[in-house]
């Protein structure tokens, strides 16, 4: 039995002695494939695309191109190296770098600064054309339509009028089923009603709590998903890369093509290889978002804790390990414990709802479900002890609260990506995947 986990913690790791436990199992995501040649790789989709003609007949000399690219929240995407290779290959088809724009997609995120937008982008694109911060508040965004939900949908005047190409992640996402692909539209490059109007329908029409539909890998009867969906066929993007990486942020899928089409299959990737089915419920879990930058703030952070409770036995203990640099990320994040102190969460979010809110929300949804749940941070407990977190800054502290006599434990070192599943629900996410979908968008 494992007496001792290493796990990551920032920008480094920390060591837990795990000796008191009767049974400690480690949930790892199942064995990927490494791309040695992730620009040749992504040539290849280029070339050889799903559900799409090449890009090289795409697109032309001439043609006014905008980059849809993921914020530094999703560097381990590793977004620069395919951003340079697709430009590379864009300027070989004779397209001009002044008519390409790379349009980071930060939702309602803070703006990026211009290193950050150089690391993003590659320094060699950096160098020869215009990256941009979207802003979900500006005033000259373009109406594309609205949905049958009634989301009116704003978006960055740069994407209308010109081919838009997305690069974007696919990982579980704890609102929209899968992130990437249309979230790239929204929330990436949309305005904040926009935004609002979307995710608020993750709270139950009914009663208060989040809606049954809405969650990790859920796709098909999810409305968030469904207007996110429907909004991007608004947009009509010209051609989406959809990248899976390892848990090391190593590539090791990257599908090319129609935008929904090539984003659907990385989400079956996905969920192959990150959807771990499991047995038992344990008593304890112990839980990393492995890392810099998936643990930079509790909004981000909040991947792991809601993945995690999927394995632990209601009334048991979690233990989460982040260390939030960037505190809750969200500028409104820790405001919300004002009315959660007065019991009135549910009331108030539906009134006033913001993105920030909602993760406050599930958060305090999900711990809930633990008797006892623990946090290593930088956070000061003061700040989530109302939320039912008992915060430390010191492993060994915190360990010597976690009772672990004669209990089953799980350890997730890859808590931001790897979606424990019990069996039944494993099968049933992946026969959702497989059934067929609508039309892609633009199609």
């Amino acid at each position: 039995m494992t007496k001792q986990v290493e796990l990551k913690y920032g920008r480094g790791t920390v060591t837990l002695d795990l000796s008191a436990a009767a049974d400690v199992e480690i949930l790892r995501e199942n064995a990927m494939p490494v791309l040695e040649d992730v620009e040749q790789a992504l040539l290849d989709g280029l070339e050889h695309p799903i559900g799409s003609a090449p890009l090289r007949e795409l697109v032309a000399p001439g043609d006014r191109l905008t980059i849809v690219l993921s914020d530094l929240t999703r560097f381990w995407m590793r977004q620069d190296i395919l951003c340079e290779a697709l430009v590379r290959y864009l300027e070989g088809l004779g397209v001009r770098d002044e008519d390409i724009v790379v349009l980071i997609a930060l939702g309602t995120h803070r703006k990026q600064t211009p290193e950050e937008l150089e690391k993003l982008a590659s320094s060699y694109v950096y160098r020869r054309c215009r990256v941009v911060n979207h802003d979900c508040d500006a005033a000259d965004l373009a109406d594309i339509g609205t949905t049958a939900s009634g989301t009116r949908v704003l978006v960055n005047p740069l994407a209308v009028g010109r081919k838009v190409l997305v690069i974007s992640g696919t990982v579980h996402h704890l609102m929209a089923g899968y992130g990437g692909g249309r979230k790239s539209v929204v929330p990436g490059i949309a305005g904040r009603e926009t935004i609002r109007s979307n995710h608020r329908r993750a709270l139950d029409p009914a009663r208060p709590q989040t809606d049954s539909r809405v969650g990790s890998g859920r796709v098909c009867v999810n409305p968030i998903n469904r207007d996110m969906e429907e909004a991007a066929g608004l947009l009509k993007p010209l051609f989406g890369v959809s990248v899976v990486v390892d848990a090391h942020s190593r590539h090791s899928g990257i599908f090319c093509g129609d935008f929904t089409k090539a984003w659907e299959a990385s989400c079956r990737f996905c969920q192959k290889n990150y959807g771990v089915p499991i047995d038992y419920l344990a008593d304890v879990v112990i839980a990393s978002c492995n890392g810099y930058p998936k643990d930079i703030n509790l909004y981000q952070s909040v991947k792991t804790l809601l993945n995690g409770v999927n394995a632990m036995k209601p009334g048991g203990t979690f233990v989460f390990l982040a260390q939030c640099p960037e505190g809750g990320g969200a500028p409104d994040f820790f405001d919300w414990i004002e009315p959660l102190g007065r019991g009135e969460l549910d009331r108030a979010l539906r009134e006033s709802f913001t993105i920030g809110g909602y993760i406050f929300y599930a958060s305090c949804e999900a711990i809930a479900r633990a008797k006892e749940y623990y946090m290593l941070t930088d956070i000061a407990p003061e700040q989530v002890e109302k939320m039912g977190l008992r915060a430390y800054s010191d492993p060994d502290e915190l360990m010597r609260h976690v009772d672990l006599a004669g209990k089953r434990v799980y350890v997730i070192p890859n808590g931001g990506s790897l979606l424990p599943q019990p069996r039944e629900e494993y099968a049933s996410l992946n026969a959702e995947l497989a059934q067929p979908r609508g039309q892609a968008a633009g199609a």
